[in-house]
């Protein structure tokens, strides 16, 4: 596993938190989608589908664990994980940032607005803290996800 500071992102997520970076979900959706499939149960929810109407969603259940399993991230933002044109990443690589945290603009920054809909406003809780209080204090935690 990457050392401790190398799991910090650009953006001021902390990948050791992340359950894409520790592959539990990812695990876990693949083990189901097996035993699924070896006890063939396509067919068990078809019948069960006239008794409980949520099984009539079974193929829907059946491809959202398929995208679960795909919520994995082998490698860290300093390792050049995740999305190669990474906003943050860039903008943080071209002004010579160590990450986010480091610019006197972090909060008003529009290339951190698409994590809101899933980390709400952690990251710039993160952000904070990083500015504020340096690495070794948010490492220690609380982190926000």
């Amino acid at each position: 596993m990457a050392q401790e500071s190398e799991l910090i992102a650009r953006c001021g997520l902390y990948c050791g938190d992340c359950f894409n970076y520790k592959g539990e979900i990812a695990d876990l959706a693949r083990d189901l989608r097996k035993k699924l499939r070896e006890s063939d149960f396509s067919v068990a929810a078809a019948g069960l589908s006239r008794y409980f109407k949520e099984f009539s969603n079974y193929e829907q259940c059946y491809q959202v664990l398929g995208a679960m399993v795909r919520l994995r991230c082998r490698r860290t933002c300093r390792s050049g994980g995740g999305p190669p044109a990474c906003k943050m990443r860039n903008c943080c690589l071209k002004k010579g940032l160590t990450g986010c945290w480091a610019c006197a603009d972090f909060e008003t920054c529009t290339k951190l607005d698409f994590l809101k809909p899933i980390h709400g406003e952690g990251v710039l809780k993160n952000l904070r803290r990083l500015r504020d209080k340096g690495v070794p204090a948010f490492l220690a935690g609380p982190r926000s996800r």
